[in-house]
């Protein structure tokens, strides 16, 4: 389903009550406040009126934009945009208050009370209220079937048709909008023919949800078709899609997963979201952020570096190849050379401790990973992020996925300049302790947050600081 235009409502919308909160907080200020200070205040619309009017609206549409407000806008829950709403509402409030109103001259500092909940009232109520009719008319066109979400049901045997019939046969749609079926076992179930059309068997999975342009999959198999599960979901994973599952299954999966009733027909939704949307928009202005603070802090250390790697052995100053990054994404590394040339001549090789391949230059930088510092423009670049698994060359990743398929898991998302198994762990010298170290990745996949993050950075800057870098 195209969200473009119901986003532009969002982002109009939101527009508009922050422009009409500003008119309204003004005129109020100088009708009730200012008036108590000046026995004849009169609105004046100046400078200052039309300055807020043209950035404190674009100033809240990019809070709300770093906050998720514009994502999955088809799916908004009433009840949970009330308290999103409250929440924006608050902080904003509070920014806006401190950053451009604190220094106005009122009569008593009672008026400041006054003055920053009438903001707060007349900004949550205007904004809430339009944020409402928009998602209230989504639902109504959603329950009446005028809008659905291309939906594929994986199962074909009596528990798809009793889980299809429940659905179509409620008074108020899901939203569910099946384009077919795919059969998990060899029958191609002749049960669901008369239903919806027979899209293939689930090994076409991938090729079908293109086709297809599915937003929604739901699962329904049977207890003989529990053992190719794992497959599918994996297959699913990197998928911009909602994979929801019957809940006589529930017991057979991993991972973070939340019940949700949707009216007669209760389904486990599986959520592959790793991180909220603000978590993510705030890890990302600090990853640009820090970057760029550390290359011009670093660019003396840069030049030194370069002079010393340039003196230490013949060769180039940096090291550059591919590794694999988000969605199995090859990008281009960079690093202080801190081998000899002629390092891999014999093929890709993992470093080892007494390895004779590094110069003695390049064991002090590993030891204070200074060689990794270039990494900063990849961060820029949007190839990695601060914190995240370490990126891994494709002849590397082929041995690991022999032996343990879930390292797939890692590429949903950026690799970064240090990880979870960076501190604990160190550099691996061979695919044995690239498995061991890959346990340390997998728990922070599962824990992500922007404070582990930070916990992770202040453990890195410890072990630089103090030379322990293995």
């Amino acid at each position: 389903m195209n969200s473009k235009i119901q986003i532009f409502k969002y982002v109009l919308a939101d527009w508009f009550s922050a422009a009409l909160t500003w008119v309204f907080f003004f005129s109020f200020r100088k009708i009730y406040l200012e008036s108590k200070v000046e026995q004849f205040a009169e609105i004046e619309f100046n400078d200052r009126f039309y300055f807020g009017l043209m950035l404190i609206p674009l100033g809240w549409l990019f809070f709300y934009g770093i906050t998720g407000t514009y994502y999955n806008v088809y799916r908004k829950s009433r009840l949970k945009e009330m308290g999103q709403t409250l929440l924006q509402t608050t902080i904003g409030v509070i920014v806006v208050f401190f950053v451009l109103l604190l220094d106005d001259q009122l009569s008593s500092y009672k008026n400041y009370y006054v003055s920053i909940s009438a903001l707060f009232f007349a900004h949550f109520i205007t904004t809430f209220s339009f944020r409402f009719l928009l998602s209230s008319q989504t639902a109504y066109k959603i329950h009446n079937r005028i809008l659905g979400f291309n939906t594929l049901l994986l199962g074909s045997n009596e528990k798809a048709h009793d889980l299809f019939n429940e659905l179509e046969a409620q008074n108020n749609s899901s939203g569910f909008k099946f384009v077919g079926y795919l059969h998990i076992n060899g029958k191609d179930g002749h049960i669901m023919k008369p239903y919806l059309q027979h899209l293939g068997h689930v090994n076409n999975l991938n090729q079908i949800l293109e086709e297809n342009e599915i937003e929604e999959v739901i699962i329904a198999a049977e207890s003989s078709e529990h053992g190719k599960l794992g497959r599918i979901l994996n297959a699913l994973k990197d998928r911009n899609v909602n994979v929801n599952i019957i809940p006589d299954v529930y017991d057979i999966l991993s991972g973070s997963v939340k019940m949700t009733s949707i009216f007669g027909a209760p389904l486990i939704q599986i959520n592959h979201e790793i991180m909220p949307a603000w978590q993510k928009s705030v890890k990302r202005v600090l990853d640009i952020t820090v970057s760029v603070l550390a290359i011009v802090l670093l660019l003396p250390a840069y030049l030194i570096t370069a002079i010393l790697v340039l003196f230490s052995s013949r060769g180039s100053i940096f090291y550059s190849h591919e590794r694999i990054g988000i969605h199995g994404k090859p990008f281009t590394m960079y690093k202080f050379r801190s081998m000899y040339s002629d390092a891999e001549k014999d093929g890709p090789q993992l470093s080892s401790k007494e390895d004779p391949r590094i110069t003695p230059f390049g064991r002090f930088m590993r030891k204070t990973r200074i060689d990794e510092t270039p990494q900063f423009f990849n961060v820029i670049k949007g190839d990695m992020s601060l914190v995240g698994p370490r990126p891994e060359r494709q002849y590397f990743i082929d041995q690991i996925m022999e032996r343990a398929g879930h390292y797939s898991h890692l590429q949903r998302i950026k690799p970064g300049i240090t990880s979870w198994g960076q501190v604990k762990y160190g550099y691996a010298e061979n695919v044995d302790e690239m498995i061991q170290r890959m346990k340390y990745d997998i728990l922070y996949l599962e824990n992500m947050s922007l404070f582990v993050d930070f916990k992770i950075l202040i453990y890195t800057v410890l072990i630089v600081l103090q030379g322990r870098g293995k």
